[in-house]
């Protein structure tokens, strides 16, 4: 009769508890791996929505940083936009009480402007004949302009002031033009001298005949051929041909 040894059968039976035991770990392992595999998992799509959230709301909060200083330069604009409004409504107040004004002047300086045309006129007549068609047409002109609606006051009186300002430069000034004259029933072409108001004298192109206005008897004379040289320098001079120089010519010494 055959007996088992007992050691040998308690090694076979812990090779196969371990073997069991190991088995059921590795499937009790696997289970967790998979469960923490599948924890990963969700923690990383969950990160990942996190992120765009997180992306989102810094989004939301740089437009809102935006929006807020482009309403703080509005509020600023919108300030200054009012003080401007405010300057202009003013102006426009003083614009109007200015036209008020300006209509009152109008009223009173048109009659201004007719009397100091007037005035000019009577003076050209008094005065020393010269250059007579271009300063007749000045007056006429300005009487004219008087009448055109087109024409602002302010020009109007600027174009008054302007041609009293031609007849005072006439007064220091020396000037020599060409010109007709009637002399001894003949018209003839010849050159005028004027040297400020004080004297006006002409002579005939070829030299030979020469004479000046009198202002006391408001008619022109004949200079005796002495004075010939003297309107002949003169002439040139006034024409920028020669420097200024003396000149001896006769004076009407008035009362």
């Amino acid at each position: 009769m055959k007996f088992f040894r007992p050691a040998a059968v308690a090694v076979a039976v812990g090779v196969m508890l371990t073997s069991t035991l190991s088995a059921q770990e590795d499937k009790e392992l696997k289970t967790v791996v998979d469960a923490a595999t599948e924890i990963n998992q969700s923690a990383e799509q969950s990160q990942v929505k996190i992120n765009q959230i997180t992306d989102q709301i810094e989004d939301k909060l740089q437009q809102f940083k935006t929006i807020n200083k482009e309403t703080d330069g509005l509020r600023i604009y919108n300030q200054q936009l009012r003080k401007q409004i405010a300057s202009q409504q003013q102006e426009m107040r003083d614009l109007n009480s200015a036209i008020d004004e300006v209509s009152v002047v109008e009223r009173q300086i048109t009659p201004l402007m007719l009397n100091m045309i007037e005035g000019l006129e009577q003076f050209i007549a008094l005065d020393v004949p010269f250059l007579p068609q271009e300063r007749s047409q000045r007056i006429t002109d300005l009487k004219s302009m008087m009448d055109r609606a087109d024409v602002a006051p302010s020009e109007k009186f600027r174009r008054v002031m302007e041609a009293y300002q031609v007849e005072m430069d006439y007064g220091r000034t020396l000037e020599a033009y060409a010109g007709l004259h009637t002399i001894g029933g003949q018209e003839r072409n010849v050159d005028f001298l004027r040297i400020g108001r004080t004297a006006l004298v002409y002579q005939t192109r070829d030299a030979s005949l020469q004479g000046t206005w009198n202002k006391q008897t408001s008619q022109w004379e004949e200079l005796p051929s002495s004075y010939r040289t003297q309107v002949t320098k003169g002439l040139r001079m006034a024409k920028k041909q020669m420097a200024p120089d003396l000149l001896m010519l006769p004076i009407a010494v008035t009362d």
